[in-house]
């Protein structure tokens, strides 16, 4: 189907719109950008509760956030570590703010989102050994926490999609609870390869080839090869969680999300992977200007809560 014509109007909107060259974007203005594009999420959604916690890092006090649905349950609650998308060098709790309130709210799953250290000031691996430090804090901690340790998912969207499923492959085998679920939205998973998306779609869909480019120089000394990296590259991936993609129609990364969903059946694992038809990369930050897109959000919010109940 064609774009959405709201995501259209959203485009035209930003290619007019006076900015700095996506291949010359120093990390200040790229920060600065995705706070105004994150401004975009729309209306905040109702929950139960909110609440800062600093825990251990790796590489010292780490920040995160829950959120509570309302719920007059008293048993525990399913929960969903989320990691930030940002090309793993912009983003943080206040940006993701509206969006894990609606994932909360919306699919009755305590959500932990989690402010790992961002590159290039942290470079690769930083960023995986805070989500890693993160995830088993949750799990450690799941009895004082109100959350069944058996229904723990981790999510991510775009870079923060890659951490989340990075999560999951180190994860297996451990002697700690098993990862539920993973909920990966527009995830970043191949750096190498041209695919017909990535040709198609390159520039003037608000995640440009060369921003991705400057993304992969800021988060440091790392070879595009490596599965840490670009998951789809990783050798073997039995063992994985069940696994719930959101992709968008319009979006470089489309392909390589397919590619994924894929490999991960062949290797034996439950996969549910929606392409979102009309829909750009990002489309449910965008939410507050894009109908079509809330719409699509609270499907998402759905299918998560169904997937942990």
């Amino acid at each position: 189907m064609p774009i959405d014509p709201h995501a259209r109007r959203f485009l035209d909107m930003v290619a007019i719109a006076p900015s700095a060259d996506p291949a010359r974007m120093t990390v200040e203005e790229r920060r600065e950008s995705f706070v105004k594009l994150m401004a975009l999420s729309g209306s905040q959604v109702a929950v139960g509760g909110v609440e800062d916690r600093t825990i251990p890092g790796p590489g010292g006090p780490l920040s995160i956030r829950l959120y509570r649905p309302v719920s007059d349950m008293e048993a525990a609650l399913p929960a969903l570590v989320f990691f930030h998308g940002g090309g793993l060098v912009a983003g943080s709790l206040e940006t993701h703010d509206a969006l894990c309130r609606t994932l909360a709210g919306e699919s009755g799953v305590i959500v932990i989102a989690v402010d790992y250290r961002l590159a290039p000031e942290h470079p690769f691996p930083a960023a995986i050994e805070d989500a890693n430090a993160a995830t088993a804090w949750v799990m450690a901690h799941a009895a004082s926490l109100g959350i069944d340790p058996d229904r723990i998912a981790v999510s991510g969207d775009s870079g923060g999609a890659t951490l989340a499923t990075v999560v999951c492959r180190e994860a297996r085998g451990g002697d700690g609870p098993a990862i539920a679920l993973q909920l990966l939205l527009c995830p970043v998973l191949d750096l190498v390869a041209e695919t017909p998306s990535r040709q198609e779609f390159a520039s003037g869909y608000l995640l440009d080839r060369a921003m991705m480019r400057r993304d992969l120089e800021h988060y440091g000394p790392c070879d595009p090869l490596d599965p840490r990296v670009s998951p789809l590259r990783a050798p073997d991936l039995a063992g994985m969680p069940r696994t719930i993609i959101h992709s968008a129609e319009f979006d470089p990364l489309r392909d390589e999300d397919r590619a994924y969903a894929e490999r991960l059946m062949q290797a034996g694992v439950a996969v549910d992977h929606t392409c979102h038809p009309g829909m750009i990369h990002h489309f449910y930050g965008l939410t507050g200007i894009v109908p079509a897109a809330r719409t699509s959000l609270a499907a998402i919010c759905r299918g998560l809560g169904d997937a942990l109940s």
